[in-house]
């Protein structure tokens, strides 16, 4: 009798796991597409969610280092400027320009484009020998590439400056990945902690996005009523708290990562990231009014076919892999807080904090 209890406790930790990284997934989406209605500054709202999403990591590092009695790791300059450095700039560029692109774009086909990521991780994992290649990957370039050219072709609500800047960001996304991999791979630095990762990305990336920011926007938000040239401190203080509902949005995504793929499995987070691109779709049509035609659809049901035959083969061939260097890092006692305790880790070759798996990273 106790095993069906057991096994239904499980279950329904994992369904409500899933359901918190819904909420954080798809609520930023159409958070920061909601704000941009009315606040038309993407760069400077990604700087703000930098800075939040810093003091967040730093606040449960120090919660952390309370918890455990064990300090957290500091790099050195000269580890954080070379090593660090290039993946914080590709993130910076990644992140400013899909939440750019949402002031032309629908949800919909934001969803759509970003999805394509996986061809970009797939290619940069290639040329970094962070994946063998095998015949069926070219399966999956085709459906993804052919789902993507079904899903513009036609399109009413297409803007072509949008689609750049998202393609360009899946572009980078492809190298973004591959990189915080290599780095969170490096078991010298001490990163495999997703929290000890953001807290030393967010800085990097917030300079790094600071001179696009000043170059596009600079001028225009220093002479807005709403930030800098406030008379009534209320629009200020409204500003302030939404910038800062999207930042905590934001760092709540990453850790709910964290949390179910250290509970469950990375292949769980790539199942649920499947049907949450359904749910997004769903909700874009239902309630922000996107318009999608019958080819559309079809090409949405071919790029997720894609999606779904590169999770299985990743799956497939994973399961006789030994263990990667992250995974048995970050069976660390540092890591079992009292959210985290008893976790059951997959055999499979995934990492277990949300942030460098390749089959996560190609869903979100």
């Amino acid at each position: 009798m106790a095993f069906p209890v057991q096994f239904l406790c499980k279950g329904l930790r994992s369904v409500g796991l899933v359901l918190l990284y819904y909420a954080f997934s798809i609520g930023i989406t159409f958070y920061n597409k909601w704000l941009m209605k009315g606040f038309h500054y993407p760069l400077f709202m990604t700087l703000a969610h930098l800075t939040v999403i810093f003091c967040l990591s730093a606040l449960t590092r120090r919660a952390m280092h309370c918890w455990t009695g064990k300090p957290r790791v500091i790099l050195n300059w000269t580890d954080y400027l070379l090593k660090v450095a290039p993946t914080a700039l590709a993130t910076a560029l990644d992140i400013g320009l899909s939440n750019w692109s949402l002031l032309f774009i629908t949800i919909s086909l934001y969803t759509m484009t970003k999805s394509t990521a996986v061809l970009f991780i797939l290619f940069f994992s290639l040329v970094f020998k962070l994946e063998e290649s095998n015949p069926f990957l070219i399966v999956v370039v085709l459906l993804i590439s052919s789902g993507l050219f079904m899903f513009t072709y036609e399109s009413t609500q297409f803007n072509l400056e949008g689609f750049v800047m998202v393609l360009l960001a899946s572009f980078i996304g492809g190298i973004r990945w591959t990189l915080t991999q290599i780095l969170m791979q490096k078991s010298e630095l001490g990163l495999q902690n997703p929290i000890d990762a953001m807290f030393h990305l967010q800085p990097l990336m917030f300079f790094g996005l600071f001179p696009l920011f000043l170059f596009n926007e600079g001028v225009s938000i220093s002479t807005s009523e709403k930030l800098f040239r406030v008379t009534e401190l209320s629009p200020l203080l409204y500003s302030l708290c939404t910038l800062s509902i999207g930042g905590m949005l934001a760092f709540g995504l990453g850790f709910s990562e964290f949390l179910l793929v250290s509970r469950t499995s990375s292949l769980t987070l790539s199942i649920a990231g499947i049907f949450k691109e359904v749910c997004t779709l769903l909700l874009a049509a239902s309630v922000m009014g996107d318009k999608m035609n019958a080819l559309n659809w079809l090409g949405f049901t071919v790029c997720l076919c894609g999606i779904s035959l590169h999770v299985a083969l990743k799956t497939y061939y994973s399961k006789n892999k030994v263990p990667s260097l992250r995974q048995l890092s970050s069976r660390s006692p540092e890591l079992e807080l009292p959210l985290l305790q008893q976790s059951r880790y997959d055999a499979e070759d995934s990492a277990a904090d949300g942030y460098g798996d390749e089959e996560e990273i190609t869903l979100h």
